[in-house]
């Protein structure tokens, strides 16, 4: 899953594997492993491509399909008008107290799906036995 994304955000961006491999201090080599997913990369360079392109750990994992790491700390730029504008203005009309209870939701939905997609994979690796 991690090449995959890495790949997939690499060519949103227009990036040849040399050029996001200069960004992060890496051979090409090293990027074309990556998405090829014959190596993993270690915590660290992790974080890095996170940072780079914006997107939390967990959207490069697979655990989760939203890139943005959470969605009150959405950044205006380029690639992020438009609905999450509308869902951000939309969040600060509410009272502090009420925004907090978002928060919790929204953490109770990502650790639901995160137990549904546990599910999936157990079921699937029990149907591989």
């Amino acid at each position: 899953m991690i090449g995959k994304r890495i790949k997939t955000l690499r060519n949103e961006r227009n990036l040849l594997q040399k050029d996001l491999a200069e960004q992060l201090n890496l051979s090409q080599q090293t990027i074309s492993l990556y998405e090829s997913e014959k190596r993993q990369p270690d915590y660290q360079i992790l974080q890095s491509i996170a940072d780079f392109f914006n997107v939390s750990v967990d959207y490069l994992l697979g655990r989760t399909d939203i890139k943005d790491s959470f969605i009150l700390s959405v950044k205006e730029d380029e690639t992020k008008f438009g609905i999450h504008n509308k869902i951000v203005d939309e969040i600060e009309k509410l009272s502090p107290e009420s925004q907090e209870e978002l928060k919790k939701l929204i953490e109770l939905y990502k650790i639901r799906d995160m137990q549904k997609r546990n599910t999936e994979v157990a079921d699937e690796l029990t149907t591989l036995d």
